[in-house]
């Protein structure tokens, strides 16, 4: 592509699979900080292959296998980003399995590692696990009664409070969203001035009394507005050695056509995923069996896989 600029790199309009992550359920209601002006393609993570490196864009060719990280647009057919957010997928790792690599992976373990401290004997309370709350409090009375070290929380409104009061002395609690604040098919005022007010107010002589840590981590600030692509390359490498020696893999929940977005967002609104849902840019749209409804989802039977990607799941239509 001729126009594009130094040090940036495109992915191949042929294959481009993106992840499908809440925070794109909050741009769509409007629910974050400084939105950008419609028309936009949202998305942030993806994978494909090299089509044009900039003239400055060392180490990396055309047909290249790469997953990026990408300031919105993730979900076009091509996508152009600066080559510090892009990495090489190795080579037993698939594309949609490579879509579902760098958000999930790199914010778990920057949280726990980098801001947390994590380490052996620590205990972690993790809000909504795989689309549903993990533990309610009563749950986590019987199985850790002294608390717990580490508490992420994404759901924000009343559970921040409960959260803090479950930490251990010198435990810490990191909130990394606020999905309590997307309902519905629009943005909510009400909704969202509700959850706000839900939210415990943070007394820093009440931290200083308990020995608590309070902290806020977002991936996409640190990368795009902080200028943390060099940090989180150091943990992308680290990721990718894991990925190699077998002990991570990603989790994909299904793939989706682009026609079918709607679908796929309402899956995850309705916190029916476990695991990571997949846009497949040359997925046909699969025919519905009965009504468009999101209460109920299996594993369908395979598509044609792409290079890689044999395993993954293709969504099969849901049924009343």
């Amino acid at each position: 592509i001729s126009n594009i600029q130094p040090a940036e790199i495109s992915a191949n309009p042929v294959l481009d699979i993106s992840g499908l992550n809440f925070i794109d359920l909050m741009v769509r209601q409007g629910n974050i900080e400084n939105p950008p002006k419609t028309p936009l393609v949202p998305g942030f993570e993806c994978s494909g292959i090299v089509e044009g490196p900039g003239d400055n864009a060392k180490g990396f060719e055309i047909g290249d296998r790469v997953m990026a990280f990408v300031n919105y647009s993730a979900w076009g057919e091509v996508v152009c980003t600066p080559m510090e957010f892009v990495y090489k997928i190795p080579d037993d790792m698939g594309f949609a399995e490579a879509a579902a690599f760098p958000m999930n992976f790199v914010t778990a373990y920057m949280m726990l590692f980098e801001v947390a401290n994590l380490r052996e004997g620590m205990s972690v309370l993790l809000h909504s696990a795989g689309g549903g709350v993990a533990l309610l409090p009563d749950v986590l009375g019987r199985i850790s009664p002294d608390g717990v070290d580490i508490v992420l929380d994404c759901l924000c409104g009343e559970n921040t409070g409960k959260g803090l009061g479950l930490l251990k002395p010198l435990g810490t609690y990191i909130l990394y969203g606020s999905s309590n604040m997307v309902t519905g098919e629009t943005k909510s005022f009400f909704t969202f001035a509700k959850s706000w007010w839900q939210v415990e107010k943070v007394n820093p002589i009440k931290l200083y009394e308990e020995n608590k840590v309070i902290a806020g981590f977002s991936l996409l600030n640190l990368l795009f507005k902080q200028g943390g692509a060099a940090q989180v390359k150091v943990v992308m490498d680290k990721l990718i050695s894991l990925y190699k020696q077998k002990k991570i893999k990603p989790l994909v929940d299904s793939l989706w056509a682009l026609e079918e977005v709607k679908e796929a967002m309402q899956r995850i609104h309705d916190r029916g995923n476990i695991g990571k849902l997949i846009l497949d840019v040359e997925k046909s749209p699969t025919p519905l069996m009965a009504n468009d409804s999101t209460e109920t989802s299996e594993a369908g039977e395979e598509e044609e896989d792409h290079e890689g990607d044999n395993g993954n799941k293709e969504r099969m239509p849901f049924i009343q």
